[in-house]
């Protein structure tokens, strides 16, 4: 089943255009990342999905139903998960408030949340009342992505969720993502760490110039030699 469906997708900031006719799609349960060279609109398409840019025209439908242009705080109600690259924790909070803010649309989260959120992330519970300012990048990150994911939405949206990551750290990065996506979690990634983005995840899109360049398994835009060529430096 097709969670997330995004055709002909035009979108922006404000009166510039940045998207031009995007395609994208993600299954139910899949791994989907989205790859290319800086400016091509990778994070455009993502903030778009979540309502965080102008919206021009084009069809971006979750779960079958139509979510374009509404508000962001809509959109993640109907359960979509959102990690943003940048200033995705709330540094004067404990983990724990940081954790339990993530289930404020819905009332709040409980101890049960906050539990599975754990289990993915032991390193938080050790933390829990901790200052998220306090914590390493690494764990700032994950952090931002067991917010992300206390409600337990269908799917989550990661904006380069390597950046800025020691090279060691980049490997445990993409090991959770992995886990989060195989128990059951629909993924959708952008990641400028193609290479790595590619062999992790079932399927891929290629944007350049805000256009759709190439799509298709990870294994096969790896093994494609233009795209080697053109995007993923030989």
């Amino acid at each position: 089943m097709t969670l997330l469906d995004v055709r002909d997708l035009e979108a922006g900031y404000g009166d510039l255009q940045v998207l031009h006719g995007v395609d994208l799609a993600v299954g139910d349960g899949e791994y989907v990342a989205i790859v290319g060279p800086n400016g091509a609109g990778k994070s455009t398409a993502m903030k778009t999905v979540v309502g965080l840019t102008t919206f021009m025209s084009g069809t971006v439908e979750f779960a079958g139903e139509d979510i374009a242009g509404l508000a962001p705080q809509k959109i993640i109600q109907r359960g979509i998960g959102y990690v943003p690259q940048s200033g995705n924790v709330f540094a004067s909070l404990t983990v724990e408030e940081n954790l339990r803010l993530g289930g404020y649309l819905e009332g709040g989260a409980d101890d049960d949340d906050l539990d599975r959120v754990y289990e993915q992330f032991p390193v938080l519970e050790e933390r829990t009342n901790q200052r998220a300012g306090n914590l390493s990048g690494g764990q700032q990150q994950m952090l931002a992505m067991g917010r992300a994911l206390v409600l337990d939405p269908p799917l989550v949206l990661l904006d380069e969720p390597s950046a800025g990551l020691a090279p060691d750290l980049v490997t445990t990065m993409f090991d959770h993502i992995d886990t989060i996506n195989e128990a059951g979690t629909a993924v959708l990634i952008v990641e400028q760490n193609a290479k790595t983005a590619l062999e992790r995840c079932e399927r891929g899109y290629v944007l350049a110039q805000g256009e759709n360049r190439h799509t298709d398994t990870g294994e096969a835009l790896l093994g494609d030699e233009q795209v080697r060529r053109d995007f993923l430096g030989g």
